[in-house]
């Protein structure tokens, strides 16, 4: 079973082209939120694997609450976890490791796979030739992982981490202040089709006037709605409007 959290399709697509090597399964945490579902069977032989992007050097809020919840029927013999990043994995890894062992369950391989950092306030989207190439090299990361996970390899094979102290005080400083869903606004070119509230993986978006609305002080900060929108009505303060948007497409993916 391959668990992933996903906002703008990177690590959707990496659990699937996993899922399709190896004959496993795939599960949404944000369905499963939005479901209310966190008991599974693991099947006799079935590994665990678990994707997630990298949000300020840690976890997604998200993917943090899913796991604390996270109830599994059996032990599984295999345990492996996927950072996406943009810059730096700093220490997802870390982070869901000592979430799972609460659950007496241990991480045995830790993999990352660079690909486009969606995090427009701070990072360029606008170069889309930049951005295939990121997402060709990315094919290759993710063929060495498929054979690491099809050996049961184990080790930590994650890249670009920063020190924990760190990590955890950047995490814990920044990362709620960034939630704030204060720092949206909504431009006039909306057209109020509803495609953001559709989106968001914990409904904090609501349609009021033919409007988006932010129903909650924090979200997970994922950039679904911005990115998904498609006037490009959605901004976080002033900082998106010349970065662009993005959406992970197999079909932008060229050989390198």
């Amino acid at each position: 079973m391959i668990i992933y959290f996903s906002a703008t399709g990177n690590s959707q697509y990496v659990a699937e082209r996993i899922a399709q090597a190896t004959n496993d399964r795939t599960v949404s945490i944000t369905s499963c939120m939005k479901n209310r579902q966190f008991q599974f069977e693991i099947y006799e032989d079935e590994f665990l694997g678990i994707i997630s992007p990298t949000y300020s050097w840690g976890l997604p809020e998200i993917v943090k609450e899913f796991l604390q919840k996270l109830n599994l029927n059996t032990k599984p013999s295999y345990i492996w976890f996927i950072a996406t990043y943009g810059t730096t994995t700093g220490q997802t890894g870390y982070f869901a490791n000592q979430i799972l062992q609460k659950h007496n369950f241990s991480i045995s391989a830790y993999f990352s796979v660079k690909m486009p950092d969606t995090w427009t306030p701070t990072f360029n989207l606008s170069n889309k030739e930049r951005i295939q190439k990121i997402n060709a090299k990315a094919e290759l990361q993710i063929d060495t992982i498929i054979d690491k996970i099809k050996n049961h390899t184990a080790g930590d094979y994650m890249q670009r981490k920063v020190p924990i102290p760190i990590a955890k005080l950047f995490y814990n400083t920044e990362y709620d202040t960034m939630r704030k869903t204060n720092h949206f606004h909504v431009e006039d070119t909306c057209i109020g089709c509803g495609l953001c509230a559709k989106k968001c993986p914990i409904s904090a978006i609501d349609i009021v006037k033919q409007k988006p609305t932010w129903n909650k002080e924090q979200c997970v900060m994922c950039l679904s709605c911005l990115h998904h929108c498609p006037k490009f009505a959605i901004q976080y303060e002033n900082k998106t409007k010349k970065h662009g948007q993005y959406v992970h497409s197999p079909l932008s993916i060229k050989s390198s």
